[in-house]
Formats: C-alpha cells, structure tokens, sequence
C-alpha cells in the first residue's frame, strides 16, 4: 500500500474531498494536511507543509488550490520537489514519465471532479523513465 499526503486551500476543499475519498477507496494510505473546511487559509502554508512532508517522508503527494498556480510556485520552492501543474490526463503521464513528478497539482476551477479523478489514476500509475530523462532531471537539481 503506497503511501500519499494530500492538501488543498479552502477553494479546493471540495475536490480535495472528492479525490481523498476515491484514494481511500483504492486502499491507498491517506494523510490529509487540510484544509479541513470551506474557511479562508493561506495556501503558501498548505503548500509548504505537502512539501515538507513529502521530503520527510518520501512519499507522493496531491496539491490542490483554485488555480493550482500558488501552490505550484510554492512547493517548487523546495529541493527536492517536482511539482506539476497539469491539466490533462497527457500532462499527468508526462509530469510522471519524462519530470519524474512527486507532487501532482489541479486547480479546482479549471478542471471537474471527474477529470481530476482520471489525472490523479494516470499519474499514480505511471512509473519515471530513465535514461535521457533521468539526466535532465538531475541537471534540474545541479
């Protein structure tokens, strides 16, 4: 059972929800940062607690917020973080592939729930390829 941390701002709540539950239901462990209600947060601190997390714990995690464009600038702030803001099923298997994303980012306003489901099942099951993208992703880190 694979390991995942999970966050939102509050104008992500709902979809945060949606997608935590699918997770649970695929029996994946789940932690859940919050937000935890539609109340006004701050989403450089949901950010940098995924993130934290994330490098903590080597795991995966799922970032969300209205645009996805906070939380985005916000985690790849961090060493060590791939975080990609996708918008499609092509860019989650492509954060995944050729990026080697650790954290997938959706913003809430921009995509339904049910593309949000097929983003996070294509990302979950793609595995990093090596070679030519494992090179460039370590001059991403040089």
């Amino acid at each position: 059972m694979e390991n995942l941390v999970i966050a939102s701002d509050h104008a992500a709540y709902e979809l945060k929800e949606v997608l935590k539950k699918k997770l649970l239901s695929q029996d994946y462990s789940v932690e859940d940062l919050g937000c935890h209600s539609k109340d006004s947060v701050h989403y450089p601190d949901i950010a940098k607690q995924l993130a934290e997390y994330v490098l903590k714990h080597k795991c995966r995690g799922v970032l969300l917020c209205g645009s996805g464009i906070g939380v985005s600038i916000t985690a790849n702030r961090y060493p060590g973080i791939y975080a990609a803001l996708v918008t499609s099923v092509e860019m989650a298997e492509m954060s995944r592939r050729h990026n080697h994303s650790n954290v997938v980012i959706m913003g809430s306003r921009f995509i339904s729930p049910e593309l949000a489901e097929d983003i996070l099942d294509k990302w979950l099951n793609t595995e990093p390829e090596l070679g030519r993208h494992q090179e460039r992703v370590a001059m991403i880190d040089a």
